[in-house]
């Protein structure tokens, strides 16, 4: 049927409406005098053209017409209300006007009848018209539709449903609503069920042919989404989530406009809260240096330091095209913000000098790091030229110049370090911290000096979701590419924390530190990878082993099985933060630890290999190669 049948013409309506009035009328009139025609008609032509009079211009006035009668929503039953209550109060007064001149217009009880006839008139056709229209053509287009289910019963999942259901161009119709709320299970929201969250939902659902549960819930906790994704999967039902109303084309929300889950979204915790009031205070008007801070944990801090007002963020890093995207970054999310890149090496100590001296930074946050395992078991000399020979330039331009904090970010791969990457930051860390206790064994030592100290301060982290090299991203286009995926062994585990997470904690760190400590964060449970892996091909709609293999590669050159559980609280001391613990680790003699340090640049400097792995052994005896061709230097003779 062509769109102007479907659609009435306005004068139509109008009309409709009008007899609609005039037929309440007469039966009010009906009613009140016992179906007496006599009594009924005595007067009643003049009262019936005064009340479409008076109705014409409430309907010309509130544009009652002018709404599509298939689309009558609870606003425009509430418009015609308000016209049928507007008009049976101009009916009181005329009633009242002519009786005082001894003429009778209309009873009060035929006034009052007729609104409830009047107002059921007008909202019952068009609620007619709408079901009619339903059944007649909506519900033909229903039956090709695929079926789904809408997470959340508020306002939000509600509007989901509507729009979803109603849109003539959807595939999909919504045929139930989920929700954990236990005072709406078993009840009825606009004709569709409500189900619970327990296991045997999911099954119902499967055997009514339901093929996705819509999350409507922008706020829902990351346990919650979990839950419903692992039932839901194992039942082969997808779940997609709903963008913010602002993103809908239109008005309109299609089964394109979807969004899968993302595997983030399940691996996510709760986000760490700063409850440390004196940050704002700490940062606001400093000069604070970020290096590496094109890359994805750097770019993050600058992101986040930049609300705390500092007076200058100097951004150094050496990869050029990142840091040009980061200041157009920049630019345009914080127009205003004081903000300066720094292209330069680290490990440039002429050229760092000149960073120093040109800014005098008040604040470091090092993130600057070579951070591949395999390539730095390859490239060992190189991971201690950039890890250890940057760090400790920072590091002494730091006292030279007399800045207040300097704040490192290592790994929990530092831990017991099993490869060349976390063995250079486990250095790292050794020779700030004694470099720390060295130059203030104590307080006494500082008042001494009369000068403030560079506090110098540790945070270790997890595997960041979403880094530049991160397993996740390489996942994903594994699975769009259709496989295999590869995963190095079927028990390898690891935990994951997200990029504002972890740069939170290096912010909050920052200003609890006091010099020496290095903050580990209590990151929760392990996740196998291989779970992982299989998770995400499930979320992306295909099923491991058919769609999408999953391969096992064997561990890479230094890689671990398991991550070491850095909040074992047999290593760590509690802080004011629940899940930010201080490490009890060994201490160290400075001018030893600096001594087999310069010896071990000076190896790296000539890119001996075996020669210098076996110097980072001497200074870190945890340092146990896994899988390497430098197992053999751990032979103990």
């Amino acid at each position: 049927m062509s769109e102007k049948l479907k659609t009435l013409p306005r004068w139509l309506i109008f009309a409709l409406d009008l007899a609609t009035v005039g037929f309440a009328l007469f039966v009010s009139q009906i009613l009140r005098f016992n179906f007496d025609l006599n009594i009924t008609f005595h007067n009643f032509t003049f009262a019936l053209a005064l009340a479409l009079g008076i109705n014409s211009i409430l309907f010309y006035a509130f544009k009652s017409f002018a709404g599509i009668v298939r689309y009558t929503t609870i606003r425009d039953t509430f418009r015609l209300l308000a016209i049928t209550a507007i008009a049976s109060a101009i009916y009181f007064i005329i009633g009242f006007v002519y009786y005082s001149k001894g003429v009778f217009f209309l009873s009060r009880a035929t006034i009052l009848i007729n609104f409830f006839i009047a107002s059921s008139g007008l909202i019952g056709y068009r609620m007619c018209v709408r079901h009619l229209y339903r059944v007649f053509f909506t519900d033909n287009l229903l039956k090709n539709r695929s079926k789904a289910a809408v997470y959340d019963t508020s306002e939000q999942g509600l509007l989901t449903k509507r729009v979803i259901n109603d849109y003539p161009q959807s595939q999909m119709q919504i045929v139930a609503f989920v929700d954990d709320k236990y005072n709406k299970h078993g009840k009825i929201m606009e004709g569709l069920p409500i189900y619970d969250l327990q296991e045997a939902t999911f099954k119902k659902l499967a055997d009514e042919n339901v093929k996705l549960i819509i999350i409507a819930n922008k706020e829902i906790q990351v346990d919650k989404l979990n839950l419903i994704v692992d039932k839901a999967l194992q039942y082969g039902i997808r779940v997609q989530q709903v963008p913010p109303i602002t993103q809908w084309l239109k008005g309109k929300l299609g089964s394109e406009q979807l969004k899968d889950i993302n595997i983030e979204d399940l691996l996510e915790r709760e986000v760490i809260q700063i409850h440390n009031e004196n940050i704002f205070y700490a940062l606001k008007g400093k000069k604070i240096l970020v290096t590496g801070a094109a890359g994805s944990i750097g770019s993050e801090m600058v992101r986040q330091l930049v609300k705390f007002k500092p007076a200058l963020i100097i951004l150094c890093d050496k990869a050029e095209t990142p840091m040009h995207e980061l200041c157009l970054e920049m630019q345009e999310r914080f127009p205003g913000a004081a903000i300066k890149a720094y292209m330069g090496d680290i490990c440039d100590r002429v050229r760092m000098d000149h960073l120093f001296e040109v800014y005098n930074p008040d604040i470091v946050f090092h993130a600057a790091a070579y951070k591949h395992v395999p390539l730095m078991e390859e490239n060992p000399s190189v991971a201690i030229l950039n890890n250890v020979l940057g760090t400790r330039v920072l590091a002494e331009l730091s006292v030279s110049y007399g800045t207040e904090k300097f704040v490192m970010i290592s790994t929990d791969k530092a831990v017991n370090p099993t490869n060349v990457m976390g063995a250079s930051k486990r250095i790292s860390e050794i020779f700030i911290q004694s470099l720390f206790k060295h130059l203030y064994p104590s307080e006494k030592e500082i008042v001494k000096n009369g000068q403030k100290p560079t506090m110098f301060i540790t945070t270790r982290f997890g595997n960041v979701l979403g880094s530049n090299g991160s397993v996740i991203p390489r996942f994903k286009k594994q699975i769009e590419s259709g496989g295999p995926i590869t995963v190095t062994h079927p028990e390898i585990t690891r935990y994951f924390m997200t990029i504002p997470e972890a740069c939170q904690l290096v912010i909050e760190a920052g200003v609890m530190g006091m010099g020496g400590e290095i903050f580990v964060f209590d990151m929760g449970k392990p996740v196998r990878v291989v779970d992982l892996a299989e998770k995400m091909i499930r979320l992306s709609g295909r099923q491991p082993g058919v769609d999408v293999d999953v391969v096992f590669t064997g561990l890479r050159p230094g890689e671990k099985l398991f991550e070491e559980l850095l909040s074992n609280k047999e290593n760590t001391l509690p802080t004011y933060h629940e899940k930010i613990l201080i490490a009890k680790v060994m201490e160290y003699d400075f001018p030893v630890v600096n001594e087999k340090i310069e010896k071990l640049i000076h190896s790296a400097t000539s890119h001996y290999t075996y020669e210098t792995v076996a110097l980072m052994k001497d200074l870190v005896p945890e340092f146990i190669s896994n899988n390497s061709s430098f197992e053999s230097l751990d032979v103990k003779v």
